[in-house]
């Protein structure tokens, strides 16, 4: 798009100087003469820009020049600030000094102190970051990654991925990939990944267009659970259901019925309310929740 391509010539001519229109058309893959239009473009839009001809010409912004009022409001500045913020706490790449030299393009004081993104979770250290960040390099040079995995039944494995995609999602980072032993495309936790290692062997795959989230998580093992929770656990459930799942009743509690599938790993989920919830429906799920339950009392008889 031609905005796109006016905002890039101008972060071009901010960190390079000078250039000329040929460099540029063979930069964006355009014409001389579309180039020359982008110019003039940005001229009548008040952007000093410099074109001369010649030995020694080209195209330049006028000196001391920069996009502080000409092409970004302060809010616009900020946003692109926090943008770069989100990515520098995923240890991407050289975004410390991405930072600085946005912050000295923009010659304003910029102010991030109100917002602090870490992505890792309570406890976790600096590993988790940059788990995310050998991830990104991954996917970004096509390098097959190999990783100990633990499923929501809590079996390891060791997995050999074609890494094509990470997604944050409902609190959690998340790798779309092609795995090779199960041989389709796969979802794997990033907290559940241990000992990743980047290997030489590269791959060429490539995640299909029409390829959702969504649509990969779905499953036929889905039942209906109807839960009764304490109004000791109201700070969890705002946190983890939506206002529309939870219906107050007269007596403090609230019940919340939703639809996912019965497994170890839900399982678990309910067993870390501990009494504030009861599971009123299905059948299936009451019993595991008692066979569970009746488990970890007989760690604690005399």
């Amino acid at each position: 798009m031609q905005i796109e391509r006016l905002v890039q010539i101008i972060f071009y001519l901010v960190e390079h100087k000078h250039t000329t229109a040929k460099e540029l058309a063979a930069l964006f893959k355009v014409s001389t003469r579309t180039i020359y239009r982008d110019i003039n473009t940005l001229t009548i839009a008040g952007i000093p820009i410099l074109s001369t001809k010649g030995n020694g010409g080209g195209i330049s912004l006028l000196e001391g020049y920069t996009m502080d009022r000409s092409l970004l409001t302060k809010g616009e500045q900020q946003n692109i600030f926090q943008g770069l913020q989100i990515l520098q706490a995923t240890q991407y790449p050289n975004m410390e000094t991405t930072l600085n030299k946005i912050g000295a393009i923009f010659r304003t004081a910029l102010q991030p102190q109100w917002l602090e993104i870490d992505f890792s979770y309570w406890g976790s250290d600096d590993r988790e970051k940059f788990k995310i960040s050998d991830v990104q390099s991954a996917i970004l040079n096509k390098h097959v990654i190999t990783f100990e995995y633990v499923n929501s039944d809590m079996k390891k494995s060791r997995r050999m991925v074609e890494p094509m995609r990470l997604v944050f999602k409902s609190h959690a980072w998340y790798i779309v990939g092609y795995c090779q032993s199960k041989q389709e495309v796969r979802v794997f936790r990033l907290s559940r990944i241990r000992d990743l290692k980047i290997n030489l062997e590269t791959f060429e795959r490539e995640l299909p267009e029409d390829y959702s989230l969504k649509t990969q998580k779905q499953t036929n093992n889905l039942v209906t659970l109807k839960l009764r929770f304490s109004p000791e656990s109201v700070h969890r459930l705002y946190d983890e259901f939506s206002e529309s799942q939870l219906k107050a009743d007269e007596d403090g509690c609230y019940v919340v019925e939703f639809q996912a599938e019965l497994n170890n790993w839900l399982v678990n989920y309910l067993l870390s309310f501990g009494r504030q919830v009861e599971v009123l429906a299905p059948a299936a799920a009451r019993t595991q929740m008692r066979v569970r339950s009746l488990d970890i009392a007989e760690l604690y008889q005399d």
